[in-house]
């Protein structure tokens, strides 16, 4: 299957809310090619499908976050309902109400921009793991040889910083 939308495209449009991974219902009805309110009222027609851990509905303030932070979503600062966000789970079960082809061709490009997220926060989570290692032995022998610990320790923060699992979009508390 040709690839609908670039895995950038998508894994841009994951968001980190409540410590979850989502994606929020406008983005989602864009990419299936549908108004937001008809996906969201495919959604209530089978709400049964959608338990708290597949899909939640934004506070106000986790909506004024995400309108604050990217411009995509500068229409929704006036809107009278919140947002809709969608964990992988949640877009998973959209493609069993959401029946076009479409509809499916899209979601197996989503939960592929999922997975490959996971991949890669496990991945830079184990370079992480072995940078920290690695402070750890410069502590130790650096001060044996009156290395500047401050200096090494501020260029290995730098590289833990840029290889941590990254967060995509926002983190709200």
């Amino acid at each position: 299957m040709e690839e609908l939308i670039a895995l950038d495209v998508l894994k841009s449009r994951i968001f980190t809310i409540r410590n979850k991974r989502v994606m929020i219902d406008r983005n989602l009805a864009e990419l299936y090619g549908v108004e937001t309110k008809r996906l969201n009222e495919a959604v209530k027609r089978n709400i049964e499908r959608f338990p708290a851990d597949f899909m939640f509905q934004l506070t106000n303030k986790e909506q004024d976050e995400l309108v604050a932070k990217c411009d995509q979503f500068e229409k929704l600062k006036h809107s009278k309902t919140n947002s809709y966000a969608f964990t992988e789970h949640g877009v998973t079960m959209l493609s069993s109400v959401l029946r076009s082809k479409k509809a499916v061709e899209i979601n197996i490009q989503v939960v592929r921009a999922f997975v490959a997220l996971r991949q890669f926060a496990i991945e830079n989570k184990e370079l992480s793991n072995r940078l920290a290692e690695l402070e750890h032995y410069f502590i130790q022998h650096c001060e044996e040889n009156r290395v500047d610990i401050k200096e090494i320790n501020k260029t290995l923060s730098l590289l833990i910083d840029r290889t941590k699992p990254g967060e995509i979009g926002f983190k709200t508390k």
